[in-house]
């Protein structure tokens, strides 16, 4: 448990994103080092529930006692790649170039199918894709710029296997381990040089507006009135106000419409808000609205709602989770697809909260023809944890993932913006309470990830598969025969 809570040190608030590329180390090796199947597995799944636990610790006060469960719940994930992690590097075993290339194809490989997996809504959504580590790191983003996150978290492993493989395997093999582990980690920082931005066309001063923790919606919505007024006198060409941000039933409120329409008109800006809507039938969706000078430019509805937090599966037969735990109250009901808010001659894509862990909403935005990733977020529930700084990491990935910066406005911190390589712009940390404005150059390039996808996952799915053909034939699941029972004839 303790080698798979490493993960806690690689995100926000530690931020040792850098120990990454060899921190697993410990965990392969115990994980190699298993005396039988069951132990394998045992162990992966051990080291899995520790990795979740540590990443993901901040959601102990809204699950409380079923934080545990859910953790074990998920790091079931991890008990098949302990079993692999063991046949593909297990030491009873004669350890040449074929089994090299066989445990340098299958661990990493079946990292990323785990992320893959975990990745699905049910699961919890991709939190912690250990690629997302090197969010500060924009020459190593090089590598999401090709194959998001998923590339990026394969090549960190990848490097861990090789690191295990210059430990403990012979020397012709620890040669061609290293050779390959620097190139897994040169590979960003050399994409990164060799494909510089084009020059942006214009630039935007993009104002992220912070009003704090104020729970109260009709005060939270005059408080970042007030802050959006104090803008006046600064050039800004977009305001962001974080997830619900404005009053519910701002849809059907006529005076905060004026309002935001006079503001808009004042700072010659548009401004993007967010709040509860009710629909015609009862529904309520969470929903982002643009307003400029003459009136609304748009909606988004959520799409992606964080399960437990804004609905309740089955809520007719877990609806009493409500009583032990934060979960949600009512279910919100998501919207329709992704959209494109156009303003000011420019296209902005919106994503609310939970939607900037996925990298294929940015993705998809950008293909719409997005010129800016906006994400509206709130993380007041997360306040005395490091959730917040992790959440807002997560622009800088998704910037370099679809080659657009990327902006995070959030109710009570973090706010931060990105360029269209990753490099951080602005950071205003939790505590503060007001704006920061950042200076984004409007730099848009498709990247190979914008072009393909995910391709990375489908690769390791094959990856995987041929692995485990090869195990299969070579017999490496068979535990190992104890010496004693070996035949003596065989043994001479």
């Amino acid at each position: 448990m303790l080698a798979g809570a490493v993960g806690l040190l690689l995100f926000p608030a530690p931020n040792l994103g850098v120990l990454a590329w060899f921190a697993f180390v410990p965990l392969l090796l115990l994980l190699r080092g298993s005396g039988s199947r069951r132990e394998a597995m045992l162990r992966g799944w051990l080291g899995g529930f520790g990795f979740v636990c540590a990443t993901l610790y901040w959601l102990v006060p809204n699950l409380i006692y079923f934080f545990p469960l859910a953790a074990a719940a998920v790091a079931l994930l991890w008990l098949p790649w302990g079993l692999l992690v063991w046949a593909a590097l297990r030491p009873d075993e004669p350890f040449g170039w074929g089994r090299a290339l066989l445990a340098l194809a299958a661990v990493p490989a079946g990292w990323v199918l785990i992320e893959t997996v975990r990745s699905w809504k049910p699961f919890g959504g991709p939190w912690a894709l250990l690629g997302t580590s090197q969010w500060n790191h924009p020459a190593e983003l090089g590598l999401a710029s090709v194959g998001g996150a998923w590339l990026l978290s394969f090549a960190i492993m990848l490097v861990n296997t090789c690191i295990v493989l210059i430990i403990t395997a012979r020397t012709p093999v620890r040669v061609s381990a290293a050779a390959l582990g620097a190139l897994a980690i040169a590979a960003g920082p050399v994409w990164f040089t060799t494909h510089p931005m084009t020059a942006a066309t214009r630039d935007l001063n993009v104002a992220l507006v912070q009003p704090g923790v104020v729970h109260d919606p009709q005060a939270r919505d005059e408080e970042g009135i007030a802050i959006t007024r104090a803008l006046q006198g600064k050039q800004v060409g977009l305001v962001v106000w974080g997830e619900s941000s404005g009053t519910d039933g701002l849809i059907d409120d006529g005076v905060d419409q004026q309002q935001l329409t006079a503001l808009a008109t004042s700072l010659n800006a548009p401004i993007m808000v967010d709040a509860n809507a009710t629909m015609p039938d009862g529904d309520t969706q969470k929903v982002s609205y643009l307003y400029a000078a003459d009136g609304e430019h748009g909606q988004y509805a959520k799409t992606r709602l964080v399960m437990f937090g804004e609905y309740i599966p089955f809520r007719g037969e877990l609806g009493w989770l409500t009583g032990m735990t934060k979960a949600a109250g009512t279910n919100l009901v998501s919207g329709d697809g992704l959209t494109v808010f156009r303003a000011a001659d420019m296209n902005f894509g919106p994503l609310i909260c939970f939607e900037s862990a996925f990298p294929d909403m940015g993705r998809s935005e950008a293909n719409l023809g997005a010129q800016l990733l906006v994400y509206q977020s709130e993380d007041s529930t997360f306040q005395g944890s490091w959730e917040p700084a992790q959440h807002a990491s997560l622009a800088a990935v998704r910037a370099a993932e679809t080659g657009r910066p990327a902006v995070q406005a959030s109710l009570a911190g973090v706010s931060a913006a990105f360029d269209a390589q990753g490099r951080e712009l602005a950071w205003l940390p939790k505590e503060a309470v007001g704006s920061i404005v950042a200076h984004v150059p409007l730099q848009v390039a498709d990247t190979p990830y914008d072009r393909y996808g995910n391709f990375v996952p489908i690769a390791c799915a094959v990856l995987v598969a041929l692995a485990l053909l090869a195990i299969v034939r070579l017999r490496l699941f068979a535990n190992p025969v104890p010496v004693d029972q070996h035949d003596s004839t065989s043994d001479r």
